[in-house]
């Protein structure tokens, strides 16, 4: 009998699934990190493990923004400015465990508005 996984787990493992899927006609993965006071956001190349591009609410020219909804579209912005520099255009959005609300849903819409395909 198959074991019976927690919603969590089953969750984790969706995203995973969606993940490989959508990754494997050559788009990077866009993952997000938000925590209580910052956001930070990374364009992940993972067949070959690096990072093309990464924004933080950390830096300076973001850092006045704070942690609410402005500094996390400012961090958008940059991190697609960021990869488009480097020539990177269609990524797959990587939101992990959090929900496609709020400081998330802020850096998403500013990304798209900044030029990145996902």
């Amino acid at each position: 009998m198959p074991r019976k996984l927690d919603p969590v787990a089953r969750r984790a493992q969706r995203n995973r699934s969606r993940l490989k899927k959508n990754a494997g006609d050559g788009r990077l993965r866009l993952s997000v990190f938000r925590s209580s006071k910052n956001i930070s956001a990374q364009i992940i190349d993972d067949s070959k493990g690096v990072t093309i591009a990464s924004a933080s609410s950390l830096e300076e020219a973001i850092k006045a923004k704070g942690s609410n909804k402005d500094g996390a579209a400012a961090v958008g912005k940059l991190i697609a400015e960021r990869a488009l520099a480097k020539g990177q255009k269609r990524v797959v959005f990587d939101r992990g465990r959090y929900i496609f609300h709020g400081r998330v849903k802020a850096l998403a819409d500013a990304a798209r508005e900044s030029g990145l395909d996902f």
